[in-house]
Parts: structure tokens; sequence; C-alpha cells
């Protein structure tokens, strides 16, 4: 860039928006955008979820130039709805298929594939497309689509071709598992043209792609022709890298010692938006039923990675408040009040405390259970069919009850990332802290939960925000400095990353006590649910 500090573009597109961000060598972010990207919905069928490549492509580079006008900084030489959201869910009947196969490609997603993954909707494209059409298709991981439009280079992710697409660490392509399923045809002797590219041509994170910007994407984004393109990561990858590697204040003071790449271990990233991700890096690979991975070579070149996840959590905390009576009550009381809805519903639970003469919101709550599964389950049951449900319901439709069910809400978050976070240490995992990013990240409340009902510290970053393209500007760097070892990748982590702030366990022993119990009775409620199916399923035979 024209400066004599360098800058670097970090992109985020997430479910709902693209953004970009020019930073600082140092990690400073002088300049961010964001731009809603457009998903199309069906009211007859719930299962689908679509976007589109030009559009989300035009969000970006009108990101992009906002960020270059907003912060001055010159550049330098130095058919629509043809995307399958991951949250679509129409794949269910071809995701039973591929998990029938007893295939090895199962044992690296946690022994169960999800149908929000690329294959299981690669296939339901197949008996839902003209042949002719499928054929002439190319399959694309979003990440991989972007850089490819960014250079003309198909050159596909270690990421998104191990994490979400089927290619086995040190195996690569299993054409057995692509046969046996109905997709032979996508084995193209070998060359895989249709998913990218043989083994031995899939790169690793933040490794430079083809000859860098194309002349046509420079000019559609404002930069140089020739700019250097970082290999990407899937955004939640890309959030971990902007968190993991930071240090943080506790009570005002600035830990003194920088993290080592080997305390990546022990520190999950969860990063939170409509759905939440957990990302945990270990140096051999660590097998967890219901859990995504183990992945190599993901982010660090010999290095693997598991991946837990939520299907919905923002999305279901906007779920409970839109949906409910009292909804129109709350929004007013906030335009007259001057405050956000979450802040007004605080309030509420406040006064409720009071009044109630408890400790806590916890408390006040107690004998309410609340299970959030209302979009199936994807870590650690991997199970679509899992719903959602409250037990202890009142004749009540206040705003009052409002404000319950949405500190039950945040809840039941924790109480499942407690359940995630125990399935990957009782596998072989050692998480001693949690590192959050994205909006959740700026509910106080919320995070208190986190490390109350996970009896460890939560690191909260400086920008809840801005933790993807923080980590995507890091790929921009690796890749403008051709850095190919982890350890450098890490120093370049912990330079570009700034402190967080650390929230402790906080909760008295009373508070604890209920918390555990609450987190027993949710697991109670899994296997009741799953015993009431197949009761119902034996009685409908």
């Amino acid at each position: 860039m024209g400066s004599d500090t360098p800058y670097f573009i970090g992109i985020d597109v997430g479910t709902g928006s693209a953004r970009a961000s020019l930073v600082a060598q140092n990690g400073e972010i002088k300049a961010s955008s964001t731009k809603d990207t457009i998903t199309w919905r069906d009211k007859h069928d719930h299962r689908i979820f679509e976007q589109s490549t030009n559009n989300v492509w035009e969000q970006i580079c009108t990101a992009v130039k906002e960020v270059l006008k907003e912060s001055n900084v010159p550049a330098t030489a130095n058919g629509d709805r043809n995307i399958i959201l991951w949250a679509d869910h129409r794949a269910e009947k071809e995701a039973e298929l591929i998990n029938s196969t007893g295939s090895i490609v199962l044992n690296y997603v946690g022994g169960t594939m999800s149908l929000e993954m690329e294959v299981p909707k690669i296939l339901w494209l197949k008996k839902h497309m003209d042949p002719a059409l499928f054929a002439r298709c190319q399959f694309f991981d979003l990440p991989d689509f972007f850089t490819y439009k960014a250079t003309g280079d198909s050159t596909r992710s270690y990421c998104s071709t191990t994490c979400k697409c089927s290619f086995v660490p040190d195996k690569g392509w299993q054409p057995d598992f692509f046969k046996r399923i109905g997709l032979g045809e996508l084995i193209d002797d070998g060359n895989w043209r249709q998913m990218g590219t043989a083994h031995g041509r899939v790169q690793t994170a933040g490794s430079p792609v083809g000859q860098g910007l194309s002349r046509q994407a420079a000019e559609e984004l404002g930069l140089v022709e020739g700019t250097a393109v970082g290999s990407g990561l899937i955004d939640a990858y890309a959030g971990w890298m902007g968190t993991v590697a930071a240090r943080y204040t506790e009570n005002g003071q600035l830990s003194a010692v920088l993290p080592s790449l080997d305390e990546s271990r022990h520190r999950l990233a969860a990063v939170a938006g409509t759905s939440t991700c957990h990302i945990v890096q270990s140096r051999q690979g660590v097998f967890v039923k219901g859990v995504w991975g183990p992945y190599k070579d993901a982010a660090f070149p010999g290095w693997w990675m598991n991946e837990g996840g939520q299907s919905s959590t923002g999305q279901l905390i906007d779920f409970i408040i839109t949906t409910h009576i009292a909804y129109p009550e709350l929004k007013e009381r906030a335009k007259q009040e001057g405050k956000a809805i979450h802040t007004v519903l605080l309030d509420v639970l406040e006064k409720l405390r009071h009044e109630n003469h408890v400790d806590t919101y916890t408390e006040l709550t107690k004998h309410i259970h609340f299970y959030p599964d209302f979009h199936g389950n994807r870590s650690p049951i991997a199970d679509p069919r899992m719903r959602g449900s409250i037990v202890g319901l009142e004749l009540e439709s206040s705003i009052a009850d409002l404000a319950r069910k949405y500190y039950l809400t945040l809840e039941a978050i924790a109480l499942q990332t407690r359940h995630i976070v125990e399935a990957l240490n009782t596998a072989g995992h050692d998480i001693t802290s949690l590192y959050m990013s994205g909006g959740q990240a700026k509910n106080v409340v919320m995070m208190q939960l986190f490390a109350d009902t996970c009896d460890i510290p939560v690191i909260l970053p400086k920008s809840h925000s801005e933790a993807v393209v923080l980590g995507a500007a890091m790929l921009g760097r690796i890749a403008a400095e051709g850095v190919k070892v982890g350890e450098d990748m890490w120093k370049i982590m912990v330079e570009m990353t700034p402190a967080g702030t650390l929230v402790a366990p906080g909760a008295s022993p009373k508070v604890k006590k209920l918390l555990d119990a609450k987190y027993k009775i949710f697991r109670e409620t899994i296997d009741i649910q799953n015993r009431w199916r197949q009761e119902i399923e034996e009685a409908s035979c």
C-alpha cells in the first residue's frame, strides 16, 4: 500500500453481510465497512437458504473501496442464487445415505456428516439439476470461490476442502466413497476438476494464490493488479486466527507473558454470530464423537483442528425475542427510553430480581428449562432431527415473560457450550480458556454465564466484530511476506492481535450448584427427546 507502513485488507463474508477492514502491521484497524447481502428464503419450505456470488462479490468490492476512501490510503503494487448456505437443510436424505456408508471420511467429521456440509448438498444438486448443467459446475466453498474470483486461479485451500468437502488428511479425495454415494463423475480420472484439484495442489492458509489480483478484480476492488492474495480460511477459522494469540487484561493489568504456539492448544475460539463455531488446535489429531475433525493443515501446516458448533445461537436469540407477543411493547419501550432492546430486557430482569428477592437471574428462572436446538444439533450430538423445548411455561405473555425467556436462551446456549467443551476435553483436548468473537461477545451477561457455566475464563476481543477480518488480514500479510512455517505465522498473530479482556468465573457456590443441576437436566432432556422420538417412530410403523 502507498505508505511507509504496510497495510493489509481482510474480508469477512458472514451469513448476512460482507465486511472489509484495512489493517496495519501492528493489528490496528484503520477503517471498516460492512455491507448487507441478500438471502433468499421460501415461505413454503423453511429449509431453504440461498444467496448469490454476484451479490456478495459486489458488496465486497463496495466495502473495499469504502475503506480505501475512508482511510485515504492509496493502493500500490506492494445466474444468481448460486450459493446454497450452510443453513440450508434440504440435503437430509443425502446426508443419511452418506452416513450409512461407514467410509473413512466419516472418521474426520466426528463420525457423522452434517447436512450442512458440501458433499450432501452437491449430491442433492445432482438429483435436482439438469445433468448437462451439473456436469459444467465447479463446486467451491465460499473462501475458495473468492480467491478464485480475485485471482482467476481455482486452487482450493486445505481449510475448505478438508473441513467441508471430505478431503481426508494425508490421503486426499476418496474415489470409493464418491462412487458409492453416486458422485463418481467428480473423480474425473483423478483430476477432480469440479471439486478443485488432485492432492498436492491444495494450498495452506495464507500461501499466495496464483499471480495475485487479476486485472479485472483489481479494477473492481480499486486495488492494484498483482497484489498478493492469501489462500483463505472459513470465516470461523479466520476468527480463530484473529483472537487466540491475544494477551489479555485482568483487573486492569496486561498479562506479561507473550503466548507461545503451544499455548494455542488450550485456547478454544468461539466465533458467535447467527450460529457459533468452536475451534481448537492440537499437535496431534484428536477424534471427538459428534465434533467435526480432526482436520490436518486447516490453518497451520502440520497442526490439526477440531470444530464444534451450534447451528442457531444469535438467530435463536432473535427468534425468541421477535416472535414473543410482547415484542411490539419491547420495541416501543426501547424507542421511548433510547435504549437497545437487550438493555431494556436486562432492566426488566433486574426489576424482577429485586421483586423476587433473589441475588441472580439464574435463581429467578431456576424452575424453567430451555433446550435450544430449534434448528437441529451440530455438536456434539450431530443430529439434525433434534428440536427445541421449554419446560415450565405459565399462562403469561407480558414483557416480564419475554425477559425471562431471553435470559433462559442465553443460559441454554451457555449450557450447550459446556457440553461441547466437555466432549472435546474428554476426547483428549485440554481447553482452559474460551476466546470469544462476534456479536454475542458484547453481551456482558451472556459472557459471564459462559465463564460461570463452563468454569473457565472467557477472553473478550478488543473489537467483537473485527476478529474475522483481522484474521483474514493476517492471511494477506502471510502471503505478502511469504511466511510458510507455523511458528512464524503465530508470531504474526501475536503481533497483530490486540489485547483482550478476561472475564473470570464468578458464580457463588449457590449459583454454581444451580447451574450444575440445570446442566444435568439439560443432558437428561437430550436422552428424553431421543427416547420419545423412538417411541413415536415405533408407534408409527
